[in-house]
């Protein structure tokens, strides 16, 4: 059950002020992240939006309706507002950019921030929700993005370790069933750490 008041709606920013240092790491990493996906976005070629992508069941705008959709389950899960605005079949940079901006100014709420739910792994807050679920969406998918767009794909190795550590706590089970896995690869000798993470989510670097 939610810990937020029913119909709070979060400001247009939040300083941040009251966080701990593991709260303020999170607010950073996702504000990170949502900016470089966002770029990406941004940077799709208008005649991309149909083509394929690494999860091989989606084209482009797919991939970036999931990734929208998976950041308002999470808003949801905690009774916080999902932002209204254009859906990804009208602009995919905005209905992207509208719950990423929700989400940053929630993690820099201490109420909001940690705002309880009991899920499959127990009770969390929005905060860990959104640093082990929302923050590795954006770095699998940043790259599924980019590969399919021709940009940089390269991966921050503060993210790789972080991923790394978000897929041993969901499990083996839900790898393959829920994060749009396919079966693990063998990477390459002498595969650099990027590889051998996208080798294990079935992706060829």
């Amino acid at each position: 059950m939610s810990t937020v008041k029913p119909g709070r709606t979060a400001g247009p920013s939040v300083s941040g002020a009251g966080l701990t240092a593991e709260e303020r790491a999170v607010a950073d990493r996702f504000a990170r992240l949502g900016a470089q996906f966002a770029d990406r976005i941004a940077a799709v070629p208008a005649d991309a939006w149909s083509g394929p992508t690494p999860c091989t069941e989606w084209s482009v705008r797919d991939l970036v309706a999931h990734v929208v959709e998976m950041s308002e389950i999470h808003l949801n899960m905690v009774g916080l507002p999902v932002p209204q605005g254009p859906g990804v079949d009208v602009d995919p940079y905005k209905a992207f950019v509208r719950v990423r901006d929700q989400i940053e100014t929630s993690l820099n709420d201490p109420e909001q921030a940690r705002a309880e739910f009991d899920g499959r792994f127990g009770l969390r807050s929005f905060s860990q929700a959104i640093d082990s679920a929302v923050c590795t969406e954006l770095v699998v998918h940043g790259w599924d993005l980019a590969r399919a767009t021709g940009q940089d794909e390269r991966i921050d190795q503060v993210d790789i370790d972080k991923a790394w550590e978000a897929l041993r706590m969901v499990g083996e089970e839900v790898v393959r069933s829920r994060m749009v896995s396919g079966p693990a690869l063998e990477p390459p000798a002498g595969a650099d750490e990027q590889t051998k993470l996208l080798a294990y989510l079935g992706r060829r670097a």
